[in-house]
């Protein structure tokens, strides 16, 4: 079976019967860090113990006519429930697609890797180097076009070359295939990278969304939220509400059991290898946010204006946070 196939066998296992629970169609991505905590709420039932069926099928990473895969599929009224990174729900919202933020996953950025003999030590070496990333407007390479702008006094975009992966599977192998110099990488896939080869993580991202936004580090600002559409919302929050107790069930179980993880890596995991899994499990933990109020969300928005200030909105590909695409009080009444 493709890797894509074992993992969903594995979700399969512990799929269960809705019966008259209303049904949440998640679409999430073979190679995201949501399928741990997703796969959780299957194994341990926490989606009936909320009172909904979450119904969890893993789709490709590929681009979709620009989009990512799972918001093609929730645009397109496939899917009730994904989660992309925040300033992607903005570009989106606000070309129209009727789409809502309406809990934080986590910070869940990238790191800048590169082969372990590299000269690249520091952002301030990308300069005349192929950088390899997804899509030109992926979260990471906004990031680190910011804070060259900001903290070094160029544009990588110009000075160095960016390539165009498509996924996070291709831009793995341009990096083993010796096509790039550098990629931005997302998080979960890095321990995978840096423990089975010659490769080194240079620069977590998560530094410089610290650092831009001018937090103290102590409480990540969630870079993805987990997204509805609005007529799923406004024909089921009951649903919605369920979901998001379900998603603090399976962060405080993974939060305190190791050997969940273990079954995570077995399962789920390309790197059955228990360095990988540990750097995943303590990289998790780190990254997630449990739960959001405005000074959340102002966080958020500060980080928006300091991007756009820095990088300008033709990097963000949109000029402003559109109104409603933050929705903190789906749990208001009725809180499970």
């Amino acid at each position: 079976m493709t890797d894509i196939d074992s993992q969903q066998a594995a979700i399969d296992e512990f799929q269960g019967d809705p019966g008259d629970r209303p049904v949440m169609r998640a679409r999430f991505e073979h190679n995201g860090s949501p399928r741990y905590m997703l796969y959780t709420i299957k194994r341990f039932a926490y989606d009936h113990d909320r009172g909904f069926h979450l119904d969890l099928q893993l789709v490709s990473d590929e681009l979709d006519e620009g989009l990512e895969t799972v918001e093609a599929k929730l645009q397109d009224g496939d899917a009730d429930l994904i989660d992309i990174d925040y300033l992607s729900t903005a570009r989106e919202r606000a070309d129209g697609a009727p789409i809502v933020a309406f809990h934080p996953y986590g910070q869940t950025v990238g790191g800048l890797v590169t082969p372990i003999d590299s000269p690249i030590d520091g952002l301030d070496d990308l300069s005349g180097h192929r950088i390899g990333v997804v899509r030109r407007r992926d979260k990471n390479w906004i990031l680190v076009r910011a804070a060259c702008r900001e903290f070094h006094g160029f544009d990588p975009d110009e000075t160095a070359t960016p390539l165009e992966a498509g996924s996070k599977v291709e831009l793995t192998r341009q990096l083993r295939n010796g096509e790039v110099d550098a990629i931005l990488q997302f998080w979960q896939i890095v321990p995978e990278i840096v423990e089975s080869g010659p490769y080194r993580e240079v620069l977590s991202m998560s530094r410089l969304v610290d650092r831009l936004a001018d937090t103290d580090g102590e409480r990540p600002i969630p870079i993805s939220t987990f997204l509805t559409s609005e007529p799923y919302l406004a024909d089921h929050p009951d649903a919605v509400r369920g979901f998001e107790g379900a998603f603090r069930d399976a962060v405080e179980r993974l939060k305190r059991d190791d050997s969940l993880w273990e079954e995570l890596g077995a399962q789920l995991m390309y790197e059955d290898d228990p360095a990988v899994i540990r750097a995943v499990r303590d990289r998790w933990r780190e990254m997630v946010v449990a739960d959001w109020d405005e000074s959340t969300v102002d966080g958020m928005e500060r980080l928006f204006d300091r991007l756009k200030a820095v990088a300008g909105a033709d990097a963000l590909g949109v000029d402003e946070l559109p109104d409603g695409v933050f929705r903190t009080d789906v749990e208001m009444e009725g809180r499970p």
